[in-house]
């Protein structure tokens, strides 16, 4: 008889994200089981009585899924995990917090490919500006991009002071400097944008981050890409569809949040379905979340 798949999801909240679920069962999970208000702690304990229920051959059939939204935290569960292997038992574990890593990885992919195509440029040495750098998505975006050689700023919305302990958190734990910028003003804000080769934005869903004013005023801007699905749209002016093309009065080209999403969905199938095809036990983080939106990404 065929040995069930079965993934253990884990999250520090009160409930798992139904969307997480539903990417589970569909990617071929033929078990998904939530386990909530789950304490950094408590990861060891959950992860060995996965691992010692079934035999080491099973290891690959088994897996665990750190999900929350705290990105330092759900690293912290994802190393526990790691490290609560007792060899020959082991399984999969994947971790994409609220959706962030898959999102970010989709993010800074499209940005890559638009940069290639549009501009014979890469990642390396591009000024980038990221708005919602203080949330699950900014920050992984943040850390993604740096790691390939961009110059990031990220900005605080409500001053520099929270987004200065996020880089000291980047720098502690990816080794990666960025800036960190006041942009809780508009003259504030247009200031960076000016600045800017590409501009991401990753605030809260319906909340206005740039104007067509700023864009406008970008002289150099390039590339300004956005999450955010509901209206109204994180830049002015950006269509949700937007795969590229430029943004009316700027002379940037724009990518929107479906066409960020698309990449998203397929990059968080894919890796579950990795997981379920793989012959030996893997593990998954924001960086294997990348290479495979770099796949996808057109």
């Amino acid at each position: 008889m065929a040995r069930k798949h079965i993934l253990h999801m884990i999250t520090p909240l009160k409930h798992m994200s139904p969307f997480d679920v539903n990417m589970a069962l569909d990617a071929g999970f033929d078990a998904v089981v939530p386990y909530v208000g789950v304490g950094l702690d408590e990861v060891t304990g959950l992860v060995q009585d996965a691992i010692f229920s079934r035999p080491p051959d099973a290891g690959a059939d088994t897996g665990i899924f750190i999900a929350g939204k705290d990105v330092s935290l759900a690293l912290d569960m994802f190393d526990a995990a790691k490290k609560s292997m007792v060899p020959p038992f082991q399984v999969s574990v994947f971790a994409d917090p609220a959706g962030s890593f898959t999102t970010a990885a989709a993010m800074v992919a499209k940005v890559e490919k638009a940069l290639a195509k549009k501009f014979e440029r890469t990642l390396k040495d591009t000024r980038i500006t990221i708005f919602g750098a203080t949330g699950v998505v900014g920050f992984c975006t943040a850390v993604i991009a740096a790691r390939e050689g961009a110059k990031v700023t990220i900005v605080g919305h409500d001053g520099a002071e929270r987004v200065k302990k996020v880089a000291a958190e980047m720098k502690r734990r990816f080794g990666v400097a960025v800036e960190a910028e006041d942009g809780s003003s508009e003259a504030k804000k247009t200031a960076l944008a000016e600045a800017a080769e590409v501009i991401l934005t990753a605030a809260k869903a319906g909340v206005q981050v740039i104007s067509k004013a700023q864009l406008a005023a970008a002289g150099t801007l390039l590339i300004a890409a956005d999450v955010n699905a509901v209206p109204p749209a994180g830049v002015e002016g950006l269509g949700v569809h937007a795969n590229g093309e430029p943004i009316d009065g700027s002379s940037a080209v724009g990518i929107g949040p479906l066409a960020i999403g698309n990449v998203k969905y397929k990059v968080e199938a894919g890796l579950f379905k990795r997981m379920i095809e793989a012959d030996k036990t893997v593990t998954y983080d924001f960086q294997d979340a990348f290479s495979l939106a770099r796949e996808f990404a057109k």
